[in-house]
């Protein structure tokens, strides 16, 4: 798992727009362009904390002392009785709360000012026309999702799909194989970081293709009249170097030459390959989730890692909530263990009994340097550490992740998760869509917008109205 992180010029600033695991820094932002974003949102009052939802440490120090030594090694296991005795238990079908409804159409407003009419494909980051296949899979999720709360018509949302679909079924290819890690979102340019206005081809990430494919399926199921324009985007793609041996490759470019590696870790590889599976495909060692998994007792829970760490593997092993959330509302915890998700909340519930520092962690954009980290619950062996893709630690950043919190609230909806909603509605709402968190330590939010934050949100939205995972409400048939 290699990084493909260039430094920008001096003009420029570096977003990442995550495609799972793996891919690290993606979107771009022009620092003229944050200048005014940032001095556009500073109009807007700068939220104040509610403090009966959450009261706030004495001292920041107090709070990373508690979390060093929160962490007991080796933790308490999963055993496969527990992992059979924890099955998953749809919700059942509910309509959205007026609040709910309101949170749904404030992400929209992400989507529809960073739309591009020339290609159907949404901005990563907003106002900044760079894209990935992980951000684009979740713009098809948005729009899906807009469709079915009817913020968007019938027709709008035929529109729209169709000329998204005709897109990622005629885009240039990494070598004529597979979608680029990035493109300019409105020429289709193949490009690197930075430069798009300049064709490069730089490799392809399998978990973005992943989640890809799972949406490609949930669209083709759900909309007959679309099938055959999804598969069409498959039949585009040449997979046969996307799985090896039972796992997925992807490839990345570096000084001109081609490097080629298995992708991801716990998480976000079972999460990808399980789409990748959808399609036929053999993802039999990616779906493992047990050869390479070991515990840490985090706050007393029990919490799965990988024990392929930047030490032993040159990849870092991120524990975040974005891939168990993910899995949980898509598949209904086909490519996890649903124990697994249990302990990834508990761990983050209990941190907050013990620090009272309302948690919820997954990695995302920031609005400042280095503009993207992974806010882990443990990785490379260090408890609730923020870190980039190149190992640097960026703890003062942690935050509190708006759509780890929406997420895990429509999938547990219990009084910790509530409290986890309910400090979304009062602190990060921004007139753009929703902001992507809320730092810890500097008590104010993190004003990064971007496609993949505002898409979870939406996704999550649609999954607690109608009740079921959305492979499952879709119709697509597991293989």
């Amino acid at each position: 798992m290699s990084s493909d992180f260039q430094p920008p010029p001096k003009s420029l600033s570096i977003l990442a727009s995550v495609g799972g695991v793996v891919t690290a820094v993606i979107a771009i932002a022009i620092l003229n362009f944050w200048s005014k974003q940032l001095s556009r949102t500073a109009s807007v009052a700068t939220p104040k904390i509610s403090t009966s939802q959450t009261a706030l440490p004495t001292q920041a120090d107090e709070t990373v002392a508690i979390d060093a030594k929160s962490a007991i090694l080796p933790g308490t296991p999963v055993s496969p009785s527990q992992i059979t005795a924890t099955p998953y238990i749809a919700p059942g079908v509910g309509k959205l709360t007026p609040e709910e409804t309101a949170t749904a159409r404030q992400a929209w407003l992400y989507f529809q000012r960073n739309w591009n009419d020339e290609t159907g494909l949404v901005n990563s980051v907003d106002g900044f026309t760079s894209v990935t296949m992980w951000d684009q899979a979740a713009a098809i999720a948005a729009l899906v999702s807009a469709r079915e709360l009817n913020i968007v018509p019938v027709a709008e949302f035929e529109a729209k799909m169709s000329k998204m679909l005709k897109t990622l079924a005629s885009m240039p290819l990494y070598k004529g194989e597979l979608p680029n890690k990035v493109y300019n979102a409105k020429t289709l340019l193949p490009v690197n970081y930075g430069q798009l206005e300049k064709r490069e081809e730089i490799g392809w990430s399998a978990i973005d293709l992943g989640r890809m494919a799972i949406w490609l399926k949930i669209v083709g199921a759900k909309y007959p009249q679309l099938r055959s324009q999804t598969e069409a985007v498959w039949k585009h793609w040449q997979v046969k170097r996307l799985t090896k041996n039972g796992q997925m490759y992807g490839t990345a470019v570096v000084k001109g030459k081609e490097q080629y590696n298995q992708e991801g870790r716990l998480g976000y590889e079972n999460y990808a390959a399980y789409g990748l599976k959808l399609w036929g495909l053999d993802v039999k060692q990616a779906l493992d989730h047990q050869s390479h998994t070991a515990f840490v007792n985090l706050y007393g829970e029990g919490v799965p890692y990988d024990r392929r760490d930047y030490k032993n593997s040159g990849a870092n092993n991120y524990v975040l909530s974005e891939p168990y959330i993910l899995d949980g509302i898509e598949t209904g915890f086909q490519a996890l263990p649903k124990a697994y998700a249990d302990r990834i909340l508990a761990a983050q519930e209990a941190r907050y009994r013990a620090t009272k520092q309302l948690t919820a962690v997954t990695e995302d954009n920031l609005d400042r340097p280095p503009y993207f980290v992974y806010s882990s619950l443990f990785v490379n062996g260090e408890p609730w550490a923020t870190i980039t893709d190149t190992q640097q630690q960026h703890n003062s950043l942690r935050f509190l992740s708006t759509k780890a919190a929406i997420g895990w609230y429509v999938l547990y909806d219990t009084a910790y998760t509530r409290q986890l909603f309910d400090f979304v509605q009062t602190n990060l709402k921004s007139p753009d869509g929703w902001y992507n968190g809320f730092y810890e330590s500097l008590r104010q939010p993190n004003k990064a917008l971007t496609a993949n934050n505002n898409g979870v949100i939406l996704e999550s939205l649609l999954y607690k109205q109608v009740g079921k995972p959305l492979t499952v409400w879709a119709g697509v048939k597991r293989s």
